[in-house]
């Protein structure tokens, strides 16, 4: 059942309209002026508004301006007996649905009735499910310093500016590049992410600009890159500190002029991309090792923006650990369940290599194994390995125990080996390319210790 409202400064339309959609079973409100309307709105939430083009004092454009400014939600469908082309046109331009010329048909209101609510209830599921999205990418803490990022990303996101997200793997980088965007005149254009890291050093101008059929072999017909593909946009370059030499001159180019070539093409397309870059590197020590440009690290680094580690917020801990709870929940992944004051405690003094994200995998392990409708503190020791042990995973030993020479330095490498790889979530191909090392030789020595993922 709907709400609607009947704005007409003719008794008999008013009543006619009301007696038609109170036989349908909606809720029907009347008003005989714009002013009226106005207040009724005020006091009563319509869902639709059927309103008059010509009524003394307040006209129907005017009473539509203003409904639209202060009920955005609400449709309005413009009804007139003296329409024109013109009127139709500008009532569409204020916001108006539909409009509908007397006398009127019965049929066509109950469609135009039947449409409208149709439309309002996959705006009111889009409005839902953008709701659900923030939330999922929402920046949870209330430490200082996690409250200065949010507020540069709230300074910085309504300008065009180029931003340089700094920050260690997992501490949410993607997180304020999609503030960013979501904060920004942009927001209704896309958002394209691209992990520079992921994708080998021979397809990533590929990847970035598009190519051309036949440009290489697999290229079997034209395709757009992702700076096409986020035109009037934001292009997220995660990891940009992994982009070979060669891409990032081409990325230097498309960024000074607003252009970009696809593989294999002589003609250079327009494009319209807000960059956004991350890296979990110090650039300027790739600058000094010759393996980053420094013009490129200028355009990127407008506005910079450091994302802090866990370790160094622990006060958010327990505030992202309910936050985690509570989405898993209402995603239906597991049952309600909730923390002690001890078992938080005891998430507090852990190191987090694995900063953010590695907090959220162990809510989700704690969420399926702990037995009770409420995880203690033995839980997470029974479940958790010991963080701030050298021996964080099946398959390390402390090196300290070590008999011999030979051993401590298997123990030692082993160690490493697991810590950087709980870093990148167990990800070997972006463990690998941060240890500088052919992935095929990490995934021997995984073998020679044994190392396996915790949980």
């Amino acid at each position: 059942m709907a709400r609607i409202l009947v704005v007409d400064d003719e008794e008999t339309i008013r009543e006619a309209l009301a007696q038609l959609f109170e036989y349908e079973g909606h809720e029907v409100l009347l008003a005989s002026s714009g002013h009226d309307a106005l207040e009724r709105t005020a006091q009563d939430h319509a869902d639709v508004v059927f309103l008059d083009v010509k009524m003394p004092g307040m006209d129907g454009l005017e009473t539509l301006l203003r409904l639209r400014r202060g009920s955005p939600g609400t449709e309005v469908v413009m009804i007139s007996g003296h329409g024109t082309i013109e009127t139709a046109v500008e009532a569409t331009r204020r916001g108006a649905y539909d409009f509908l010329e007397k006398p009127l048909d019965t049929d066509r209101l109950l469609l135009t009735l039947r449409n409208v609510l149709e439309k309002k209830g996959l705006s009111d599921r889009v409005e839902a499910l953008e709701s659900q999205v923030e939330a999922r990418h929402e920046i949870v803490g209330s430490s200082a310093r996690i409250q200065e990022v949010v507020e540069r990303v709230e300074r910085v996101a309504p300008t065009d500016a180029r931003v340089l997200v700094s920050g260690e793997n997992g501490t949410g980088k993607e997180l304020v590049a999609r503030a960013l965007h979501r904060l920004s005149a942009r927001k209704d254009g896309p958002f394209v992410e691209v992990n520079c890291a992921a994708i080998p050093s021979e397809l990533i101008e590929s990847e970035l600009f598009g190519h051309v059929k036949g440009s290489f072999t697999g290229a079997v017909e034209d395709r757009a890159g992702k700076f096409e593909q986020a035109d009037r946009g934001t292009l997220f370059l995660d990891e940009i500190g992994d982009m070979s030499l060669a891409a990032q001159a081409k990325v230097l180019r498309a960024l000074e002029e607003g252009v970009v070539t696809r593989v294999g093409d002589d003609r250079s397309r327009r494009v319209d991309v807000r960059v956004v870059a991350a890296t979990n590197k110090d650039l300027e020590e790739e600058i000094q090792a010759g393996r980053f440009r420094q013009d490129l690290f200028y355009r990127l680094n407008v506005v910079p923006i450091s994302i802090p580690p866990l370790r160094e917020r622990r006060e958010d801990i327990p505030m992202l650990a309910h936050h985690f709870l509570r989405k898993m929940v209402a995603d239906g992944e597991a049952t309600p369940k909730a923390f002690d004051s001890k078992a938080l405690k005891r998430l507090q003094t852990m190191d987090w290599p694995g900063n953010v994200r590695e907090l959220r995998n162990t809510v989700e392990r704690l969420l399926i194994l702990s037995s009770d409708d409420t995880i203690t503190e033995e839980e997470v020791v029974r479940h958790l390995s010991p963080p701030t042990s050298v021996a964080d995973g099946p398959g390390a030993e402390d090196p300290l125990e070590a008999t011999t020479f030979s051993d401590f330095k298997d123990r030692a490498e082993a160690a490493f080996i697991i810590r950087k790889l709980r870093e990148h979530d167990w990800n070997v191909a972006e463990t690998a390319r941060a240890l500088e090392m052919p992935r095929s030789n990490l995934y021997k020595k995984i073998e020679k210790y044994g190392l396996e993922r915790e949980g």
